[in-house]
């Protein structure tokens, strides 16, 4: 039997205003064709499906025409999904009836009532191809505040947190209960949320916080789990030698993402519980000029120049390109110069920062402490280092007025 876990695909996201859509497109397509040619018997998507809480009706159409391209190439695949902190979360299991009938779970909330956690509901058998159960999965979406059982935020439990101590008991809780129906099957697991070792990366990562924390142990899972289908962190990774993973993003989702090697995970329970990582191939390009730091216009000019772009490449699948520019004459003037080299070139232009010298030698310098520093100078600073200027009257007064209802 054959799984592959894959999350954060963040349909509808855009950058800069440009559309993604062409790149999910591509990479659902990647998708179906690594589920016919890997024989996939299930499909696990462990959340932040959509980019927001309220994707468009394109966005949602291109996900179900997904799930029903898969369902054409494999009527047998068992799909999970599960929501993400980005997700809508009722609104992605509304259809849930008319999906449940074809073999696809959607999993939003948990669901509990007088009984407890609707076992029922989250506990789900995976069948092989024969049609014969091979594992469970315990489908568990991103979990709020009010999903821990007695939680009271900002206590502590014994030696850990109270979010620590709750989320564990959740999981023991549901992964006792499963165990026990599971008639030894192998029992496996979804999550969205931050495990405390995993790298994180800038951009469309949010830092999820309950009270206070944003990061577990991976230990929550108790080992009865062989192994945790994660989504959040963007970064393909393991913990717990490999028996919690982040898939990681299907594409580059901001800057911090370039040098990753985005793909799925695949699984075959014949051979264990190894997780593989296959790599998807990337739909569109995308760079960062420089690769660190920043540096003037005429280089990066000479950068993009090296890039040897094609002129036909149609617009959706040009590549994308952050700019770090360093400030050697007013910042308008260089503004206005990068963004007419960006227009006569096949370019879109994901992100453009202007740092003067000065501003660029301080920021190698540690952080001022709280006893040497004011919030208005901590306030021009980040507008200097934003904005490659210093903020202007109106700036400050808008800043000041801020400050006086504080």
């Amino acid at each position: 039997m054959r799984i592959l876990h894959t999350a954060d695909w963040h349909i509808g996201q855009t950058l800069n205003s440009w559309s993604r859509e062409h790149e999910h497109r591509a990479f659902l397509e990647s998708l179906r064709d690594l589920i016919l040619s890997e024989r996939v018997d299930a499909l696990l998507v462990a959340g932040d499906v959509f980019d927001g809480i309220n994707p468009s009706g394109e966005a949602q159409r291109l996900l179900y025409g997904a799930v029903a391209d898969f369902l054409r190439t494999n009527p047998r695949l068992q799909i999970v999904m599960t929501a993400g902190n980005h997700d809508p979360a009722q609104r992605l299991e509304a259809p849930e009836a008319v999906l449940a009938a074809l073999g696809v779970h959607v999993i939003g909330t948990l669901r509990q009532g007088p009984e407890g956690i609707d076992m029922d509901r989250h506990l789900i058998p995976l069948r092989n191809r024969t049609g014969e159960i091979k594992a469970h999965v315990l489908a568990v979406p991103f979990l709020r505040a009010a999903d821990l059982p007695g939680l009271q935020l900002g206590a502590v439990s014994g030696t850990e947190p109270a979010v620590t101590a709750a989320a564990r008991a959740l999981h023991l809780t549901m992964t006792e209960v499963a165990t026990a129906r599971a008639n030894g099957f192998p029992l496996l697991a979804m999550g969205h949320l931050t495990c405390a070792g995993g790298l994180e990366s800038e951009g469309a990562e949010r830092r999820i916080l309950i009270g206070g924390e944003h990061a577990v142990p991976p230990d929550i899972f108790p080992p009865a789990l062989s192994y945790v289908a994660l989504g959040h962190l963007h970064r393909p990774q393991s913990l717990d030698a490999g028996r919690v993973r982040y898939s990681g993003s299907p594409f580059p989702l901001s800057a911090a993402e370039i040098a990753y090697e985005h793909g799925v995970t695949l699984l075959d329970l014949d051979e264990g519980f190894a997780p593989r990582h296959i790599p998807v191939p990337r739909p569109v390009a995308m760079h960062r000029l420089p690769a660190r730091g920043a540096a003037p216009l005429a280089e990066i000019a000479a950068a993009l120049a090296a890039l040897n772009l094609s002129p036909d490449t149609p617009r959706n699948a040009q590549p994308f390109v952050y700019l770090s520019l360093l400030a050697d004459r007013p910042v308008t003037q260089i503004r206005a110069e990068a963004e007419a080299l960006i227009d006569a070139l096949p370019v879109r232009l994901a992100g453009l920062s202007i740092t003067r010298p000065e501003v660029a030698a301080a920021t190698d310098a540690p952080p001022p402490s709280l006893s040497e520093t004011t919030p208005e100078d901590l306030f021009i600073a980040a507008f200097q280092q934003a904005h490659g200027q210093e903020p202007g009257s109106a700036h400050l007064a808008a800043f000041r007025d801020a400050m006086s209802e504080v």
